[in-house]
């Protein structure tokens, strides 16, 4: 059967750069979900968004002061108070269509959120020779995201101009808050993705070289991110130094212990003290600290392991200086087993698609994505799951400001997103 083609490599391109150029951290993604929103609405899909697909009692690590920052930038720079409304201070978007004709129901998902790195200013980096570096200060998408969000509207576009030749229902995701695993389980928890069949997720870049595509990464660490709160007493550093009860001191106490975690046995482990702030002045006993922290292991146990040590720890070094300790989670990720149909299915699609030289089956992925999260409540439900990496020559490493990846390789993620849906749904 022959197929429209609406869009093209161009149009791709110029919804990356578009996309590239006004990051937004997560749950502050007010103007990133505006323009999913108009795009699929636009294609005839059925849109849902904020908490119509994201269950607030599991929200976790917004900050009030981003999402401000987001919904008075999305009023600047003109989306309708209709779509604010809708969305009522909560991101993330879904879109649905449904063909009338009986099929399975799948789903794709993509990250709306960005990364807190300021890109670089060398003029020799291509966002910047090209226009279309970030205009958010402090914020950038230094991690692909961008690009699976041009290549998800993409594929509306291509959906809504084959609609009659397909049956069954797809599902396209656009995730809050992906970056320190915070919008996965809210979404799930929605129930938004309970009658999916197929729950396909993917990445562009990840250390793979360009030309290849894996079918099935596996060592998705499993992660808990947590922040521990101190609470001291505060005095005269000279008059009283013993009246007080130093809570930098427990802090710094506790960030070596954690840094010394003992690795486990049964498989990878990782631990990372990365912000911690105390204190009021130089000459006062610091009342207060807060630390940033998140622990990861290669598997669910080894995780919670190293969580409840952690705690431990934090809970020690706070008694060592007659201080209170409290944690809250503000994230979390789980490891998954992906299913061998859905593997095929995407080798299969990968093996048609522009671009691709290799396919291989495997890679060792060594972090986290709370991708995880979703496509475990899809299999929980009776669906399959599972992630594909797309492979791109990159400028510098994920999270760094020189990071760039090959333009060209959106045309590749879009082919094999496109195969899946004829597999599946072609009529």
């Amino acid at each position: 059967m022959a197929y429209l083609e609406p869009i093209n490599e161009e149009w791709l391109i110029g919804k990356r750069r578009e996309v590239h150029a006004w990051p937004e951290p997560g749950w502050a993604e007010f103007v990133s979900s505006a323009r999913v929103i108009e795009h699929l609405t636009r294609q005839g899909f059925k849109v849902l968004c904020g908490r119509e697909v994201i269950n607030e009692d599991f929200i976790r690590g917004a900050k009030k002061s981003q999402i401000e920052a987001g919904l008075k930038a999305a009023k600047e720079k003109g989306v309708s108070e209709e779509i604010l409304q809708r969305l009522n201070g909560v991101t993330g978007v879904v879109g649905i269509l449904e063909t009338g004709r009986p099929g399975p129901v799948i789903g794709f998902r993509c990250e709306l959120d960005c990364v807190p790195v300021t890109e670089t200013s060398d003029p020799e980096h291509i966002p910047n020779k090209e226009g279309f570096a970030s205009k958010n200060p402090g914020y950038m998408h230094a991690c692909g995201h961008d690009g699976h969000q041009a290549v998800m509207m993409g594929l509306a576009s291509w959906l809504n101009a084959n609609r009659d030749k397909l049956c069954g229902t797809v599902k396209l995701i656009f995730q809050p808050a992906e970056e320190g695993v915070r919008g996965a389980r809210p979404l799930a928890e929605s129930g938004i993705l309970d009658d999916i069949n197929y729950l396909y997720c993917g990445h562009l870049g990840c250390d793979i070289p360009g030309g290849e595509v894996v079918s099935a990464p596996e060592k998705f660490l499993c992660t808990t991110k947590v922040d521990f709160r101190f609470k001291g007493t505060a005095s005269h550093a000279g008059m009283q130094p013993e009246v007080g009860r130093n809570a930098l001191m427990a802090a710094s106490t506790a960030s070596l212990a954690l840094m010394a975690l003992p690795r486990h046995g049964s498989g990878m482990t990782r631990v990372n003290v990365g912000y911690m702030r105390a204190g009021e002045g130089r000459n006062v006993i610091a009342s207060t600290a807060e630390m940033q922290v998140e622990v990861r292991g290669e598997t669910e146990a080894i995780n919670t392991c190293m969580f409840e040590e952690a705690k431990m720890r934090v809970e020690g070094a706070a008694a060592m200086f007659g201080c209170q300790s409290e944690y809250e989670i503000m994230g979390e990720a789980i490891d998954f087993v992906p299913d061998i149909e859905v593997q095929k299915n995407i080798e299969e699609a990968a093996t048609k698609a522009r671009y691709c030289d290799k396919v291989s089956p495997t890679m060792n992925f060594n972090g986290s994505d709370d991708a995880t999260v979703l496509i475990k409540r899809v299999q929980r439900k009776g669906g399959m799951g599972g992630y594909l990496v797309v492979g791109s020559d990159l400028k510098a490493g994920h999270h760094q400001a020189k990071f760039d990846f090959e333009e060209k390789r959106l045309g590749e993620m879009f082919d094999i997103y496109r195969n899946l849906v004829i597999k599946h749904m072609g009529a």
